[in-house]
């Protein structure tokens, strides 16, 4: 479905250096907008819980590791009085912490309860399931082997579920072939939530056709979020001379979309902000695809927008190919405080 408004040609102050080069404002740009894009349902369950601690408790709320993977969004909430730090053992006593949307390992809100910390869990309720999943695999005496990629916070947090020895990550179909279980009959998979669509059911197909007994999760992993924001960008790939996702060089669902656009041969690139564009990307481009990564907010897109109309006669289109209409509740501990603000 699309829907196509012309784009005003006034744009409000850009903090940041404009595009460089020589203005296009002759130049008809097609600007097809992706729907769904940018935020997800647990990246405004995490916001909204830093936002909320500081209007209960007042400033400073620590939070560690960043609440998402976004330097805009963290800057924002550091202006508010969030202090964002590495590890608990820089939270200072007596103040509120809060534990970022990708989950953390167990042993972290044990440390926080023993020092008496008044600890909030932003971890999305998709990555908690996921926790859930790995201890009961666990208990039923299953070995996990895990779709991630090493290093990632969600990864680190899923396998903090567990003790050591009952999980084993892989991250290509290749590791799939290198595997060496102890018992083939007791195996179970989980994956992370923010992976690509296409890469995760090869890898999960691989480990299906090499262990037949191996358990699988009811219902898929990959959250809601990622798997719309990768359709959407497969919808508006044929019809785009190039791809601009929104969204952090460590943030794992937004490479996904540049990696989804370039699979299906459009030219793609992963900016923060619209400072970053070139002019000579749009050399022969007369349809730019626009989207978001699921940490990123909508101001950002807007921002885009307003800085092409300073060099392109710019039409947008919204491309839609799914409404999402999902919410997660807050903790207890907050929800008073969202009724009263």
């Amino acid at each position: 479905m699309t829907e196509t408004t012309p784009s005003p040609h006034s744009a409000p102050a850009h903090s940041g250096t404009p595009l460089s080069g020589s203005p296009h404002s002759a130049t008809p740009l097609l600007v097809k907008i992706a729907s769904p894009r940018g935020f997800c349902a647990g990246v405004d369950r995490a916001i909204e819980i830093v936002e909320l601690s500081l209007h209960k408790y007042g400033a400073p709320v620590y939070v560690r590791h960043e609440i998402v993977h976004n330097k805009f969004v963290v800057d924002s909430l550091k202006a508010k009085g969030a202090i964002f730090v590495e590890e608990l053992d820089e939270v200072p006593d007596g103040v509120p912490v809060v534990f970022s949307a990708h989950g953390v390992p167990k042993a972290v809100p044990h440390k926080a309860a023993e020092r008496g910390l008044n600890y909030l869990d932003a971890t999305c309720p998709l990555v908690s399931k996921v926790h859930r999943q790995a201890e009961r695999h666990v208990e039923a005496g299953r070995h996990i082997i895990f779709v991630g990629h090493r290093g990632h916070p969600e990864v680190i947090g899923t396998f903090g579920q567990v003790e050591p020895g009952h999980m084993t990550l892989v991250e290509t179909v290749a590791d799939v072939a290198a595997l060496q279980p102890e018992d083939e009959s007791k195996l179970a998979f989980l994956t992370q939530t923010t992976l690509s669509v296409d890469d995760t059911a090869e890898i999960v197909a691989a480990l299906r056709a090499r262990f037949p007994a191996l358990v699988g999760p009811k219902a898929e992993d990959i959250c809601y979020a990622t798997s719309n924001r990768q359709a959407a960008v497969k919808a508006m790939t044929a019809g785009c001379d190039l791809i601009l996702v929104i969204g952090a060089p460590n943030s794992s669902n937004s490479l996904r979309l540049v990696e989804v656009a370039e699979r299906e041969g459009t030219r793609s690139m992963l900016i923060q902000r619209a400072a970053e564009i070139e002019l000579r990307w749009f050399d022969g481009v007369r349809t730019l695809g626009l989207t978001a990564g699921a940490s990123a907010p909508e101001v950002l897109v807007r921002e885009v927008i307003d800085v092409l109309s300073r060099h392109f006669e710019v039409t947008e289109e919204k491309v839609k190919t799914v409404d999402e209409r999902i919410t997660f509740k807050l903790p207890r501990a907050l929800a008073a405080e969202a009724d009263a603000a």
